[in-house]
């Protein structure tokens, strides 16, 4: 299906509420949802949903590893084994 399928005016949201929710979660795509003719929503599954704020949050510590990266915000490897290491002892005391 076309994107086009999944834009809808509010006036049908209105309408056809309990239609619209069967389609969202029947096809997991979401449905933008217009007033005057501008988007003004997006609805969207449950299952989607989360699974997109899932896969942002994973982008951002990705982004953040990145940026620590470039400003050498970096350990080696087994120096950072080694603090784990320390800590846990630590914790089992």
């Amino acid at each position: 299906m076309k994107i086009i399928d999944d834009i809808k005016p509010v006036t049908y949201l209105k309408s056809r509420a309990a239609d619209l929710l069967n389609q969202i979660n029947e096809t997991q795509r979401p449905v933008i949802i217009t007033q005057n003719g501008e988007p003004r929503a997006v609805l969207q599954d449950p299952k989607s949903y989360e699974n997109m704020r899932n896969a942002i949050g994973i982008l951002k510590l990705v982004s953040q590893g990145e940026a620590d990266v470039r400003c050498g915000k970096t350990k080696p490897q087994e120096n950072m084994f080694k603090e784990i290491e320390a800590s846990l002892r630590e914790r089992l005391k």
